[in-house]
């Protein structure tokens, strides 16, 4: 088997990523890989490092990709995956064990938390230090009418406008978070490039001045499936209501746009957020898991 690193991938070897991991989510029911990994494997995307495990004949049997960047706690962060015909041969350890060796501190998702990953995690000393819940709930039920505040009101993300203000808004409301606090408004550029972005499913929270308070970008998985993307509220405009009421507001859009079922992530220690969400309907779905060595 043949490793080898790549600073950024050819639109050929990108492809062939692709169908891997195409091929590894048909199996496991769940992605391998996060959407900034996919952002990432365009040609030119800076800031990686990837890896891919090639068989004696040459066919593309594992890849594994290292955020350099890192997030706000200074780790650098792997997602990997292995192609299913080629499982139960030493690949995810020669991937897992070559991304240790490239990138320290580091902190590895595994997607789904299938059992594969735990044994691997497990073999090579790794342990749970994360876990980010799915949750959804059916859009189908009746839902509580948004309850602004006093002198706040809603009104669509403008592209070109907005983005500096969404930015400021979003490192304040999630200086904590290790990946969304750090998102630039480069970030949040190169996502309206993204086929399912939708301005008019990016609600902004304003006050009289136009000054932005909180935000909640929704997203169209398909014609069914909508996602709580982003619910970010800046701290000076936190405990008056305004989250709960951008949150059932996205929820009127995504229903209101024929869509039957929405998801969310949410830290499985971040109680006040996981019991909002119960109480609104959601239910734990599965959960993506980090490992650290």
């Amino acid at each position: 088997m043949d490793l080898t690193w790549y600073d950024e991938l050819t639109d050929e070897r990108a492809g062939a990523v692709s169908d891997l991991l195409a091929e590894a989510e048909r199996a496991d029911g769940v992605a391998p890989v996060g959407e900034a990994v996919r952002l990432r494997m365009r040609p030119g995307a800076r800031g990686s490092a990837h890896l891919l495990a090639r068989s004696d004949d040459g066919a593309l049997v594992g890849y594994a990709h290292v955020d350099l960047h890192g997030d706000a706690d200074g780790n650098k962060v792997a997602e990997l995956a292995v192609h299913p015909a080629h499982r139960r041969r030493g690949v995810g350890t020669a991937l897992a064990r070559a991304v240790a060796e490239r990138a320290e501190p580091l902190r590895v998702w595994a997607h789904g938390d299938q059992v594969a990953a735990r044994e691997l995690a497990a073999a090579l000393g790794f342990r749970k230090v994360r876990e980010l819940r799915r949750m959804r709930m059916s859009l189908e039920a009746e839902l509580p009418a948004p309850r602004l505040p006093d002198g706040v009101r809603l009104r669509a993300f403008e592209p070109g406008r907005d983005e500096a203000a969404v930015v400021h808004v979003n490192h304040r409301a999630f200086s904590w978070h290790p990946e969304q606090g750090a998102m630039s408004v480069e970030d949040l550029q190169r996502k309206q490039e993204e086929p399912w972005f939708d301005a008019k499913g990016f609600l902004l929270a304003v006050d009289a001045e136009d000054r932005l308070l909180g935000f909640h970008w929704t997203k169209a998985h398909d014609q069914r499936l909508g996602e709580v993307y982003v619910v970010g509220v800046d701290p000076d405009a936190q405990g008056g209501g305004l989250g709960r009421a951008l949150t059932l507001a996205g929820l009127a859009h995504l229903r209101d746009s024929g869509l039957r079922e929405v998801m969310l992530y949410v830290e499985s220690d971040n109680a006040p957020a996981v019991r909002v969400y119960t109480k609104l309907g959601f239910t734990v779905w599965d959960a993506d898991v980090q490992y650290a060595q």
